[in-house]
């Protein structure tokens, strides 16, 4: 075995089977042992013999791990050491390493007891080769057996044992992550949750109990079912004498599952080591998130942890990345209504405001709108909380509040990079609202969401943020409502059953899938004068009602008529 340039070549004289001992190969002993020399030189500075080295070979433990018993008998700091030695050698000498998704392979191939045994891990496959990060570098006869089994070059990078650790946690984990890794496309049941929970043992180690396989399984299980139903969020709900876990299904929390109270423990750590959260902490908030696959589809998990007086309550918002009914017919507006709403989106300035409620939709639809604006010749770009939506031909900036990147202070670096088109992510501070009306007055458009019940009263919310009435009247284009109601199955046509059992399509609820219902108000002279007198909600509605404007109970009225929804969905959500 050579190296040249860090990476290891393999001998082609070398007929060694990939399961044959390392330690009863006569041909690896020696290059240990010859070696020694070489080693020593390699520190220079920390003045070692070959014979020093060799004498390690009689201390207990050597023969495994000569090279952190070298460093404990001298008294050595692991990474002074790593880089003399990465100096020395010409190898490559990293700290903290990241993890990239081409190294995925390694992970597959090379059995993680081996992995940590060894103290070696795979950061990145590169230029086919794989880049194996190792705390401890005298042991060739690994790597050589390692790029036997892996059957390509690796490149040996330097690396400190407990990044290391990380790179191959993290490694495995994400396997183990993997919906796809779920092979039985079943319901979860009461059983499979008793069978489970009899296997995950009591272990006081947190992190311990989070990687026990019936742990990732189960975890696994109510992600794929919530997947399968179709679900938005999963509620984890710790009781006083049960664990709720529910589902939000088309806008409804539904009751999935009711696991042992005892699995609360397993469960929160298992999420909190899969979005990378502090497990020892249970009483204080946490946030996170993380990236699972189901088949083709690429699911992001935001996660919301916060303390209660049972135990930690956990939500988890799933966004699917492979959503393409990014179109405003499939959302259920109305063609009259397209054509007003895209007269307003292909202006060369002012801002356009959608409001609703939290889940409303408003953020497909405002991306519905940008998938019909000419992207090629103008620069469109957003910052949102969090991006839910990847649209090709835009630049997206996500908010991260502990990096100091808010609505506020994105959105002033995006006034720098000269766009023609920006859309913000929500309104919720007067620095945001005074920033979004400055920039449509400058020559951009604005899209942004807003809070309100309706359309008519966004023009109170954003005199009562901070905004001046003038500058309110000078820049703003309409206001978008909406709301969502459930649709009518198209299998069961509503009933909830079929041949007088509960409908496999909708799981008896008689809707599946959700359509939005709006109302666009528009500007114009009364508006405006109104709005410049600091008029109340109640009073806008009405002149606008008088110049043409259309409730959204209109449009729910409608689509009943059309079959699409019924009466008690239009009374449950606009009442």
């Amino acid at each position: 075995m050579g190296k040249v340039n860090g990476i290891i070549k393999r001998n082609p004289d070398r007929k060694r089977g990939k399961n044959q001992d390392p330690s009863r190969d006569p041909n690896a002993a020696m290059v240990v042992v010859d070696r020694w020399n070489d080693a020593a030189r390699a520190f220079g500075e920390l003045k070692l013999s070959g014979d020093q080295l060799r004498a390690f070979a009689a201390i207990d433990g050597s023969q495994d791990e000569p090279w952190d018993v070298m460093l404990q008998t001298l008294a050595l700091d692991e990474s002074n050491a790593l880089k003399l030695l990465a100096h020395r050698t010409g190898l490559e000498f990293l700290a903290e390493p990241k993890l990239k998704e081409s190294s995925s392979r390694f992970y597959e191939l090379v059995a993680q007891e081996d992995a940590r045994a060894s103290s070696i891990a795979c950061y990145e496959h590169s230029d086919g080769a794989y880049v194996i990060a190792t705390s401890r570098p005298l042991q060739p006869s690994i790597l050589s057996m390692l790029e036997d089994t892996l059957d390509a070059p690796i490149t040996v990078v330097l690396v400190p044992r407990a990044a290391v650790a990380s790179l191959i946690n993290r490694g495995y984990e994400q396997r183990g992550d993997l919906v796809t890794e779920i092979v039985e496309d079943i319901p979860l049941d009461m059983d499979t949750i008793e069978k489970a929970a009899g296997a995950i043992g009591g272990s006081n180690d947190l992190l311990a109990q989070a990687r026990q396989t019936p742990v990732i399984r189960l975890v696994n299980m109510i992600l794929f079912e919530a997947l399968r139903r179709g679900a938005s969020d999963v509620h984890v709900h710790p009781m006083e004498e049960r664990l709720s876990i529910r589902l939000r299904i088309d806008g409804m929390l539904v009751d999935a599952f009711s696991p042992p109270l005892s699995l609360a423990s397993a469960i929160s750590s298992r999420l909190k080591v899969m979005t990378e959260l502090d497990i020892a902490n249970r009483h204080s908030p946490q946030d996170g998130q993380t990236t699972v696959r189901i088949g083709q589809k690429k699911i992001d998990i935001r996660l919301s942890v916060i303390p209660t007086i049972f135990g930690e309550r956990i939500v988890l918002r799933l966004l699917d990345q492979s959503q393409n009914e990014l179109d405003l017919s499939a959302v259920g507006m109305s063609k009259k209504l397209q054509t007003s709403l895209m007269d307003c989106v292909e202006r060369p300035n002012g801002i356009l405001l959608v409001t609703g409620p939290t889940g409303s939709g408003k953020t497909t639809t405002l991306y519905a709108a940008l998938g019909r604006i000419d992207r090629a010749s103008r620069n469109v770009m957003t910052i949102e909380d969090p991006v839910e939506y990847h649209l090709d031909g835009i630049s997206q900036m996500q908010v991260n509040v502990k990096r100091d990147v808010t609505f506020a202070t994105g959105l002033r670096s995006l006034l720098r990079q000269d766009p023609d088109v920006i859309l913000v992510g929500e309104i919720r501070d007067p620095e945001t609202a005074q920033l979004a009306i400055q920039a449509s007055l400058t020559g951009h458009f604005v899209l942004a969401t807003l809070h309100t019940n309706d359309a008519p009263s966004a023009i109170p919310r954003l005199l009562d943020i901070g905004v001046e009435p003038y500058l309110v009247t000078s820049s703003l284009v309409g206001v978008l409502a909406q709301r969502l109601m459930r649709r009518l199955c198209t299998t069961c046509t509503g009933t909830g059953t079929m041949n007088s059992e509960p409908c496999d399509v909708c799981f008896g609820t008689g809707y599946k899938g959700r359509l939005a219902v709006h109302e666009l108000m528009l500007m114009n002279d009364e508006i405006r004068q109104l709005t410049a007198q600091r008029a109340d909600g109640v009073t806008l509605y009405e002149a606008a009602v008088n110049s043409g404007f259309e409730p959204m109970k209109i449009d729910a009225l409608e689509k009943v008529k059309q079959g699409l929804t019924d009466e008690a969905e239009v009374f449950r959500v606009l009442h």
